[in-house]
């Protein structure tokens, strides 16, 4: 069915049964944005938790100018961790530069490290190049997943002078970190990013030398383009 019946829909979200809300909510992907906020507004309180997560990733896709006040202030103030993290998430997919100021506070204020893990990838995917000494001091947590989420953001942003805080974790333990790193030097051009991504290239783990050759690839196809005049 190309175009889903929406008063079927608001009658499904409106279901005793979880299952038949979250099925509703996932047949709002081919329901124009428009549309499909109001539907979704309709669960953003509802008494299952996965219903409410999945009601909060949707508006961070079906994209309103009604969406960015709703995420923010479930972010500020839900008391649910997880639909904090998740509407944390949302807001880095509307990639909307002024989250940047409320992603930052949460950084500092919110103590549930998921919460602060959702906070640094969505830094990384809006690239407020402001983001940087959040993402630095996201580096010495004791998360190692918030770890891999920094590094990665401090590559999306960019962050050349940031090379050499996210070096030292070249000799991780944790093959997933040296990933990211692999991963995340690829956008930061500078002659220590080379070194490093040559060593990387001989790790013992395949999926990190893998991304350290691609890496290379890109920093020395970007060396190659002419600039403009």
């Amino acid at each position: 069915m190309e175009h889903p019946n929406l008063e079927q829909l608001s009658t499904q979200l409106e279901s005793s049964n979880s299952r038949d809300r979250m099925l509703a909510l996932a047949n709002l992907r081919n329901v124009p944005s428009e549309q499909a906020v109001p539907l979704i507004k309709k669960v953003l309180n509802d008494s299952s938790l996965q219903v409410r997560s999945m009601a909060v990733f949707a508006l961070g896709i079906k994209q309103t100018d009604e969406c960015y006040p709703i995420l923010v202030k479930l972010l500020e103030s839900d008391p649910d961790y997880g639909i904090r993290a998740d509407a944390a998430g949302a807001l880095g997919y509307l990639e909307d530069p002024r989250a940047f100021e409320t992603l930052a506070r949460s950084f500092y204020e919110d103590t549930h490290w998921l919460v602060r893990f959702s906070v640094a990838v969505s830094l990384g995917n809006i690239q407020d190049p402001r983001a940087r000494d959040i993402l630095t001091q996201a580096l010495d947590s004791e998360e190692v997943v918030l770890q891999q989420a920094a590094i990665a953001a401090l590559g999306e942003i960019k962050a050349t002078e940031a090379v050499g805080e996210i070096l030292r974790f070249a000799q991780s333990s944790d093959w997933l970190v040296r990933q990211r790193l692999a991963e995340a030097l690829g956008n930061l051009p500078t002659p220590k990013s080379v070194s490093a991504l040559n060593f990387l290239a001989k790790d013992s783990h395949p999926q990190v030398s893998e991304a350290a050759s691609i890496s290379l690839s890109r920093l020395e196809n970007a060396s190659n383009q002419p600039t403009e005049g």
